[in-house]
């Protein structure tokens, strides 16, 4: 793959994975719109790895507790603050799963690639995610994550494997629907990033390897890096922004443009 590639892939998954405007549209729509190659699986695998250290960095007080909550789960101590946090990324990981084995069994993964599927999904969740921070009140970031929280923001997620749709976007949204301020809906939605992220890679590189097109070298390290990179720098502003005065209003304006680009490619 060529060094631009690589370095413009790396960039955008790094910005867009974590904000609330879909990092798997953009990929999916590199080769679309500028006629180069499609990247393939082995580095899309590579890029959401270094978004995974990324997100694992930043939050790194979070995931050492996930780390004693595993351990207090395997020691059967389930009453733990830990231990139902671990229980609760579970539930919220298991509708991804579903519906990710759903679309590979179906072979359907294709039909939502292109621009106008894109670009529909783009601009309905931008829709759905300035509703859900302009019209629902906080319900206060005391209040505990529930198992009903996670099952609904779980489903959301899974809604995300539509490109365009956007992971962190529809799990911060559905986060704002149940009362979470954006700081906290953030928080939760970054957090369920980590097991959907290990859980999408490891597959993803089963594949590879039973293909045996598994190939390691320099050109997979330096996209990870990059991607890692640029992941921090959009985490570290996004939730700087969330912690002080900003809406929402900025990323469904850029949603709302991209989506209405990608429209007119598509019908006009």
């Amino acid at each position: 793959m060529e060094l631009f590639d690589i370095v413009a892939l790396a960039i955008i998954q790094g910005i867009t994975e974590f904000l609330p405007i879909s990092s798997s549209g953009h990929l999916a729509l590199w080769p679309l719109l500028t006629g180069r190659a499609d990247q393939g699986v082995v580095m899309d695998v590579a890029v959401h790895v270094g978004t995974l250290v990324a997100v694992c960095l930043y939050f790194r007080a979070e995931i050492g507790q996930l780390f004693i909550g595993v351990g207090h789960v395997l020691a059967g101590q389930t009453k733990t603050e830990p231990a139902r946090l671990v229980w609760l990324l579970i539930i919220a990981t298991i509708p991804v799963i579903l519906f990710g084995l759903g679309l590979k069994l179906s072979d359907s993964q294709a039909a939502f690639r292109s621009v106008e599927a894109i670009g529909w999904a783009t601009v309905i969740g931008a829709a759905l995610l300035w509703i859900a921070d302009r019209t629902v009140p906080n319900r206060g970031v005391a209040e505990t994550w529930t198992r009903r929280d996670a099952v609904l923001m779980g489903v959301a997620q899974a809604l995300a494997l539509i490109p365009g749709a956007s992971r962190s976007g529809l799990t911060m949204t559905m986060g704002r629907w149940l009362g979470f301020d954006r700081t906290q809906a953030a928080r939760l939605a970054m957090l369920m990033a980590v097991p959907t992220i290990i859980g999408a890679g490891t597959v993803e590189t089963l594949g590879v390897v039973r293909d045996g097109n598994l190939e390691l070298g320099a050109e997979l390290l330096l996209g990870a890096s990059l991607s890692c990179i640029a992941a921090l720098i959009a985490l570290t502003l996004m939730m700087r922004m969330f912690a002080g005065s900003w809406t929402m209003l900025w990323f469904v304006l850029y949603r709302l443009a991209l989506g209405g680009f990608l429209l007119w490619i598509a019908y006009f």
